[in-house]
C-alpha cells in the first residue's frame, strides 16, 4: 500500500495545472476568415495586411527563416482583433501542428500589440498579463503590505534564525515578481535555492526542535483583531475582484459531474480538456458549492468555485488556530492563523479560485488529528492523508510518515495503513482505473512545463530521476528517523517531504508553497515537548486546578 502511494507520487506527484495551454479566462472561439484579399464584415483590415503586419515582428521572421516547412494563418480574434499563428506541419508520430510564434494585431490600428515565441506560445500564463492571478493582489500596496504584516510579530530583537526563515517564504515574492514580467529565465531558477534551504531547515529542525516560542511584537488581542479584519478584506476582495483559474473551473465541472451521476474521467469539455488530471476529492469538495451555485455550462463568473476558494481558505485558518491551541496554546493558535492569513500566497490562492488550500486543509486536519493517542486518531491520520493525496496527488507520500507516528505497537500502524487503503479503495471504485490512470498520473507523466528546471533547461534525464528517487526514499526513512518526535517534528518532516517531492516534478507554480508553508510555521514555532517558553500560554489540554 506504501509503495503504491509512493508510485503514485512519483514523477508527477504535484503537477497539477489542467492543460499545457494554461488560461486565467475562456478564450474565444478562432474563426479563419473565407478570404484573405479582403477585410471580413466588420473588420478595417484583410487577413493579408494583418499577415504583413506579424511578419514584420523580428523574432517571428527569425522563427521562420529556421523553420522552412513553417506556414501562417490568420484568425479572427476577441475584441476586435486579429491572431497569426506560425505553424509547422506534424511529423512522424506527433498528432498534431505545432504553434512557433503568435501575434495579435489589432485591426483598428494595424498596429502588433503582443508577439510571442517559444513556450509562451503554448502557456499564455507565462506572458505577465496583469493580474492573471488573483488580480488585486497582485498590488504592490496589497503584496507589500501583507509581506508587512506578515514578519511584524517578530520584528524584536536578537535576530534568530527563525527571521531567516520568514525571511526565505517571503523571498518567493521576489520570484514570483519576475514570472509577473514574464522573465522564465529568471523566476524559474530563483525558485529552487528557497526550495532547496526550506528541505535542509525543516530536517535540521526535525533533528533539533526550537526550545522557546519566541518574544512577539504585539499580544493575542493585536492577533485576534487583524485575524478578522483580514477575513473580511479576503472575503470582500474575493467578491469584488477575484477570478477563476483553470483549476477552479475544473473543480465546478467535475462537481456537476459528479452531482449528475455522469463520468467525470475523459468527459470534460474542449475548453478544459485535461481538467480531469486531479483526484476524485478534487471534485467531490466543490459538490456542495456548486449545488448551490450550479454551474452553467460555461466559464463564467462561477460562483461556486469562489465560494468553495473562501471556504478552503478560511478554514486552513481555523484549523491552524485549533492545532496552535491544542500544541501550545491560545496565543500559538492565534498567531498560526495570523501567518495563514498574512502569507500573500494564500491569498494568491484564494483569489485565483484554486483549490491548493484543500490540499493544506486536509494535511492540517491531519497534523491536528496527530495530536491525540490511539488507534482512532491513528485510523484519521490515515483517512485524512488519503484524502488530501486524492486531491492532488504529492501528499500520498505523507502516508508512511504518519502510519508510525506515535506508534504504540503494530496495531496503531495497522489502524492508520488500514483506514489510508480504506479511502483510497472507497474513493477511488466508481472510477474506471485505467482510464483514471491515463487522465491523471498519466497524462502528469507525459507533458512538459517550463516552470520547473526539468522542464526549462535540457538537463540529462538521469538526474531527474535521480531526484525522484531521493524523494521517494526520504519519505520511507523520515518514516522512522528520527524516532522520537512529537506533532512539530511530524511537521518538519512532512514539510521536508513536500518540498523534496515539488523540487524533483516537471511542473511546479508558486501555488504551491501554501501546502508546505504552514507545516514551517508548526515546526519553527513550536517548542519541543518538555522545553520552556518564553512566552506562552498553558497547553488547552492542560488541566484546571480544582
Amino acid at each position: 500500500m506504501v509503495l503504491a502511494g509512493l508510485a503514485a507520487a512519483g514523477p508527477a506527484a504535484a503537477q497539477t495545472a489542467g492543460s499545457q495551454a494554461t488560461t486565467v479566462r475562456p478564450s474565444g472561439v478562432l474563426v479563419e476568415p473565407e478570404r484573405y484579399d479582403r477585410p471580413p464584415p466588420g473588420r478595417r483590415r484583410s487577413a493579408r495586411e494583418v499577415l504583413r503586419a506579424a511578419e514584420a515582428v523580428a523574432a517571428v521572421r527569425a522563427v521562420r527563416a529556421a523553420n522552412p516547412r513553417a506556414y501562417v494563418r490568420a484568425y479572427l480574434a476577441e475584441r476586435g482583433g486579429w491572431q497569426v499563428s506560425l505553424f509547422v506541419p506534424p511529423t512522424g508520430g506527433e498528432p498534431r501542428r505545432e504553434e512557433l510564434a503568435q501575434v495579435l494585431v489589432d485591426d483598428r490600428s494595424g498596429r502588433v500589440r503582443e508577439a510571442w515565441t517559444g513556450v509562451q506560445v503554448a502557456w499564455p500564463m507565462a506572458r505577465g498579463y496583469p493580474g492573471a492571478f488573483a488580480r488585486a493582489v497582485n498590488s504592490p500596496w496589497v503584496w507589500i503590505g501583507l509581506c508587512a504584516l506578515f514578519v511584524l510579530p517578530f520584528l524584536r530583537r536578537p535576530l534568530r534564525l527563525l527571521h531567516l526563515d520568514l525571511a526565505v517564504l517571503l523571498a518567493f515574492s521576489v520570484s514570483y515578481a519576475f514570472f509577473g514580467a514574464a522573465e522564465l529565465a529568471v523566476s524559474v531558477p530563483s525558485a529552487y535555492p528557497l526550495l532547496a534551504y526550506l528541505l535542509v531547515r525543516m530536517l535540521l529542525v526535525a533533528a533539533r526542535p526550537p526550545t522557546a516560542v519566541p518574544r512577539l511584537l504585539v499580544g493575542p488581542g493585536f492577533l485576534l483583531l487583524a485575524i478578522v479584519f483580514l477575513a473580511g478584506f479576503r472575503v470582500a476582495l474575493n467578491v469584488t475582484d477575484g477570478n477563476v483559474i483553470d483549476v477552479g473551473y475544473s473543480g465546478v465541472i467535475g462537481a456537476d459531474l459528479l452531482a449528475g451521476g455522469a463520468p467525470v474521467y475523459g468527459a470534460f469539455p474542449p475548453d478544459d480538456d485535461h481538467g480531469d488530471t486531479y483526484g476524485p476529492v478534487a471534485y467531490a469538495a466543490y459538490v456542495p458549492f456548486e449545488a448551490l451555485w450550479p454551474w452553467r455550462g460555461s466559464w463564467d463568473d462561477l460562483p461556486a468555485a469562489h465560494a468553495a476558494a473562501l471556504a478552503f481558505d478560511l478554514g486552513c485558518a481555523l484549523l491552524l488556530w485549533l492545532l496552535g491551541r491544542r500544541l501550545r496554546g491560545q496565543e500559538l493558535g492565534l498567531l498560526l492563523a495570523y501567518l495563514w492569513m498574512t502569507y500573500p500566497f494564500t491569498l494568491m490562492v484564494a483569489n485565483s479560485g484554486a483549490n491548493d488550500s484543500l490540499v493544506a486543509l486536509l494535511v492540517i486536519a491531519a497534523l491536528l488529528a496527530a495530536t491525540r493517542d490511539g488507534r482512532a486518531a491513528a485510523a484519521s491520520r490515515g483517512a485524512l492523508v488519503a484524502l488530501a493525496g486524492l486531491t492532488k496527488f504529492a501528499p500520498l507520500a505523507l502516508a508512511p510518515l504518519f502510519a508510525t507516528y506515535r506508534a504504540s505497537g503494530r496495531r496503531t500502524v495497522l489502524a492508520s495503513g488500514l483506514a489510508f487503503a480504506v479511502v483510497v479503495g472507497l474513493v477511488l471504485a466508481p472510477f474506471d482505473l485505467g482510464v483514471f490512470w491515463d487522465r491523471t498520473l498519466g497524462f502528469q507523466q507525459d507533458r512538459d512545463s517550463p516552470f520547473s528546471i526539468w522542464g526549462r533547461y535540457d538537463l540529462p534525464g538521469w538526474s531527474q530521476t535521480a531526484a525522484q528517487a531521493a524523494a521517494a526514499l526520504l519519505a520511507l526513512a523520515l518514516a522512522f528517523v528520527p524516532r522520537r518526535r512529537d506533532a512539530a517534528t511530524l511537521a518538519a518532516l512532512s514539510a521536508a517531504v513536500l518540498i523534496a517531492l515539488q523540487l524533483a516534478v516537471d511542473h511546479w507554480f508558486y501555488l504551491y508553497l501554501v501546502w508546505f508553508a504552514p507545516l514551517v510555521w508548526v515546526a519553527i514555532l513550536t517548542p519541543a515537548q518538555g522545553a520552556g517558553s518564553a512566552r506562552s500560554s498553558p497547553p488547552a489540554a492542560a488541566p484546571t486546578p480544582g
